[in-house]
């Protein structure tokens, strides 16, 4: 291993372990000033291997470099420092370092260049997220803490089984490009979708986002789906599967985002409906849709993560979360206001903010490949993101009626949070060179012509005309959506539930017989094994015998599965 690079995932990991005993200006310091040094670490990697370990009878590369990988590996690194930021004033001494650990194996899944290395980021990145979850605090917290949890064991069960399928069948940890060709890789895709919000368990995210704290949402949204999206574009291109499964995430999260009273449930199913264009670009496979895919990405994070503050400002500040609860904002809340406004422009790929200039690669793409039918989808669902994200979110929460709430501006970090990312999207939109130079393709599309501004602008417009017309259907209700969160929140308790009555009726109509067979077994093990037996004397023996054959054949099912 090289000893002179050192791993910027890793930094931030085990700063936040030292963040909880820190107090006042020093822990201040100390959470703006470890993400930048994990984000200047990050360009200190250089492309290829720079660390190598021999595991067995395999050479894992835990941090390796390429563009695509810095790519990713930056804007995880810079979401840590808006993030950090915006959540300073956070009172829990746990979200912020776990969400630290959370960005960390994020970074350190970025950079790692084996499949083995992959897994052990992606589930401490699961740790992490679920600790930022869980740290908001309140029975509903930690529900859904446990259901998010639960639903990550269970793809990181998967995945696991596809990566040890695939080193058993190619004899290689390294992690390039793979096809579904055999059920290993099919598992890998399926556990890598799990995390990207595809369905049929799409319904994870919006259940668990929305409870986080006022902060631990903005970092929620960040990391795990776009992780997910780096391994599919890394490990999956061009497989056309995804064309379609990104196609339906696009149109799922604009349908139940609309449907929405929750605000940040809206935001929520918009991370899916994002991710959708990203994934149906990685499906596409060109350069240009790659490229796409990854910009997209790149910029989602930042115009999500505003969208996002923005929303827990008008959380912490009203102390509610509703639509139907919320309006007239924009009077005592004004920079919170331009600032989510801004996050709802880009979102909607307007011109001259970021989201323009990524999401208009993967239209181009789909023109350019002659995908008519995926091209009129995805300016379609351009449409849609503008209903329910671009208009609905800001004209809800800051403006309509008059709610008569009169908050103030959030404290000073979490407005300086808010303009740093707001800058951020104007930037990239009015000059989107750097963007595109950190690509992992070179880059000839160039986003400002007459044809791409005027139908990006027509069709945003229309779409402002069609809320206002059907503003009295889209008017919010104190409601609850179904999703597909129904099978595991209702019907697995219920289940659960006449489970535990069944057995409950058969200890009750067995309980006897249970209690002699069991009583039984006691004796006849107290008289061979008891203190007065002759087997109690070899009984130290035995046991280390046992444990002896218990390593052994833990050892033997090891060597094997390598």
């Amino acid at each position: 291993m090289t000893d002179y690079v050192l791993h910027p995932g890793l930094v931030l990991i085990l700063g936040a372990l030292v963040l909880p005993f820190l107090r006042g200006g020093l822990r201040t310091v100390a959470v703006l000033a470890l993400p930048l040094v994990a984000l200047a670490l990050v360009w200190q990697v250089p492309d290829g291997p720079a660390w190598q370990v021999h595991w067995l009878d395999y050479t894992l590369a835990p941090l390796q470099g390429d563009k695509l990988s810095r790519l990713f590996a930056t804007i995880f690194a810079l979401m840590a420092v808006g993030g950090g930021l915006f959540a300073l004033g956070q009172k829990s001494r746990v979200e912020v370092p776990a969400a630290f650990v959370y960005a960390g194996s994020a970074i350190g899944v970025a950079l790692a260049g084996d499949l083995v290395t992959v897994f052990a980021f992606w589930e401490l990145m699961a740790v992490g997220s679920t600790l930022v979850l869980w740290s908001a605090g309140g029975e509903a917290s930690y529900r859904a803490a446990r259901r998010y949890l639960m639903i990550h064991l269970l793809g990181g069960v998967v995945l696991f089984a596809g990566i040890t399928g695939h080193i058993v069948g190619t004899g290689s940890v390294a992690f390039t490009r793979m096809a579904p060709d055999s059920i290993a890789h099919w598992l890998i895709l399926i556990g890598f979708l799990v995390n990207a919000g595809a369905p049929p368990l799409s319904a994870w995210l919006p259940d668990a986002y929305p409870e986080a704290s006022w902060s631990g949402t903005v970092f929620l949204s960040a990391f795990t789906t776009k992780t997910a999206v780096y391994v599919l574009i890394r490990g999956f291109p061009g497989t056309e599967l995804l064309v379609w499964v990104g196609l339906f995430m696009v149109f799922y999260g604009i349908v139940y985002a609309l449907l929405e009273n929750d605000m940040r449930r809206i935001l929520a199913y918009s991370i899916i409906n994002q991710v959708g264009f990203m994934i149906a670009g990685i499906g596409i496979g060109t350069e240009m849709a790659l490229n796409g895919a990854a910009a997209h990405a790149f910029t989602h994070i930042i115009y999500k993560a505003l969208l996002l503050m923005s929303a827990g400002s008008v959380m912490l500040m009203t102390d509610r979360r509703k639509c139907s609860e919320l309006g007239g904002l924009f009077h005592t809340m004004p920079l919170t206001t331009v600032c989510g406004t801004i996050g709802a422009l880009a979102i909607s790929a307007f011109p001259l903010t970021s989201g323009f200039v990524s999401k208009s690669m993967v239209t181009q793409a789909a023109i350019d490949g002659h995908l008519l039918t995926v091209w009129l989808l995805l300016v379609a669902a351009s449409a849609g993101v503008f209903l329910h994200a671009g208009i609905k979110f800001p004209w809800f929460v800051f403006f309509q009626k008059d709610s008569g709430l009169r908050p103030a501006e959030p404290p000073a970090s979490m407005r300086w949070a808010m303009v740093f990312f707001a800058t951020l999207c104007i930037g990239i939109g009015i000059w989107s060179e750097p963007l595109y130079a950190l690509l992992p393709y070179p880059v000839t599309f160039v986003p400002y012509t007459w044809a791409h501004v005027l139908t990006q602008v027509q069709l945003l417009l229309f779409s402002g005309l069609a809320f206002f017309v059907m503003l009295p259907y889209l008017k919010r209700t104190p409601t609850i959506t179904l999703d597909t969160d129904w099978f595991w929140r209702k019907l697995g308790p219920a289940v659960a539930a006449v489970g535990a009555r069944a057995i409950g009726g058969f200890q009750r109509g067995f309980g006897a017989a249970w209690s002699a067979a069991v009583s039984r077994v006691l004796a006849s093990a107290e008289r061979h094994h008891g203190p007065d037996s002759r087997l109690a004397r070899t009984w130290p023996t035995a046991s280390m015998a046992l444990s002896v054959v218990v390593v052994l054949l833990g050892y033997l099912l090891l060597y094997y599965i390598q």
